[in-house]
């Protein structure tokens, strides 16, 4: 589908508090946040013309100028609104989990535009025509990391999860870094995921910027599913996610797969 896109900046107040000697002080400080919303074109309208291709490349090249600064940024995916920064950058990847209140032990996945990407940040064990079977999609495959990634990034593990979303404007993101991004989900650690942009407007001071996509079609949050890989003729599921019953489908009947539950 076509998208047209416009740019809106909101602006709001955040009030900073901080103590002095004789008492409390409140400083306000107002803050602007810049959402970058993508609107689908409805399929019974216009032909895009070229200058709502433009103002998508705006948007794209807005946020690929942001994590290129070392931000992070608000993106909407297949499953649920995700925060990304580049996953070679070690400072941004520091950033992501503060912003999240993250337990520094739980790790962030990579999200890569095309399969050829995965082979040179991961070491796979399984046959390419599975990866094309399940990506681009909602899963989340574990495999054992290359050399080449970051090692900040998760350094309490060899392995790491690779996400291809079936989201154009996440595809796109990707190809024009030229590099992966670490993503995870946009909300606070331990609190629910989010579908639509003004359900984390708690996260927005410290973002660059949001890509408002609108409403994330799948409602369930369940997220993606995810599954490892990393073991030859094992799959080990670490959770099910939105995609689970496919996903087994493929891997079980298609490939002889078999379930690995030892954790």
């Amino acid at each position: 589908m076509s998208l047209a896109a416009f740019v809106r900046t909101l602006t709001f107040s955040s009030r900073v508090c901080a103590d002095s000697a004789v008492g409390v002080r409140a400083v306000c400080k107002e803050m602007k946040t810049t959402v970058l919303r993508l609107i689908p074109q409805p399929s019974n309208g216009p032909v895009s013309q070229p200058a709502d291709r433009q103002d998508i490349g705006q948007i794209l090249n807005s946020t690929v100028t942001a994590l290129k600064d070392g931000q992070v940024v608000a993106v909407p995916t297949d499953t649920i609104y995700g925060l990304a920064c580049l996953a070679q950058n070690s400072e941004a990847i520091k950033k992501v989990y503060d912003i999240k209140g993250r337990n520094g032990n739980k790790p962030l996945a990579i999200c890569v535009r095309e399969i050829q990407d995965i082979y040179k940040y991961c070491k796979v064990v399984v046959k390419e025509e599975l990866l094309e079977d399940l990506l681009p999609g909602p899963v989340t495959l574990v495999l054992e990391r290359s050399d080449t990634l970051n090692r900040d990034l998760n350094p309490f593990t060899k392995l790491v999860g690779v996400r291809i979303p079936d989201h154009p404007f996440m595809r796109h993101l990707c190809q024009m870094c030229g590099e992966p991004l670490a993503l995870t989900s946009a909300n606070v650690s331990t609190q629910a995921s989010t579908v639509a942009v003004h359900e984390f407007e708690d996260l927005w001071p410290r973002l660059a910027l949001v890509v408002d996509g609108g409403p994330i079609g799948d409602q369930s949050r369940l997220g993606s599913t995810v599954i490892d890989l990393s073991v030859p003729g094992r799959y080990r599921i670490i959770r099910p996610g939105c995609a689970f019953s496919a996903t087994v489908s493929v891997l079980e009947n298609k490939y002889g797969l078999l379930e690995d539950s030892v954790s």
